[in-house]
């Protein structure tokens, strides 16, 4: 997946942005909480349903993501045999799986 691509998807999401993080991770945010970290080498982290944490992780290229790992994060790496659909797929639900946590306040203010 591109970088082009992963903003394409990502920035299309009601309330997305888009920041820099320690000081080159191209992060996407939803209330200002991260739901997609990428850099430079390609790939991407984020957040998946427990469940799926543990199918996804023993696939090859998808590891836990360090210190985040407890709250299901993974990391694909940009050699992960993922189809768009599935990138597509997971991206919609960690920004949905973030967004459900904010306060009912800002989640009102997405649509």
């Amino acid at each position: 997946m591109t970088l082009d691509k992963l903003r394409e998807i990502c920035m299309n999401f009601p309330g997305a942005t888009e920041g820099i993080k320690w000081e080159d991770h191209i992060c996407f945010m939803v209330g200002e909480k991260m739901f997609c970290v990428t850099g430079d080498e390609g790939g991407a982290s984020l957040k998946v349903t427990p469940d799926e944490f543990e199918e996804l992780t023993e696939r090859d290229g998808i590891s836990p993501q360090a210190y985040m790992a407890r709250n299901k994060w993974i990391r694909i790496e940009a050699t992960a045999k993922l189809k768009p659909k599935e990138w597509a797929h997971y991206l919609r639900q960690s920004y949905e799986l973030v967004a459900a946590k904010l306060p009912k306040k800002v989640r009102a203010a997405l649509h």
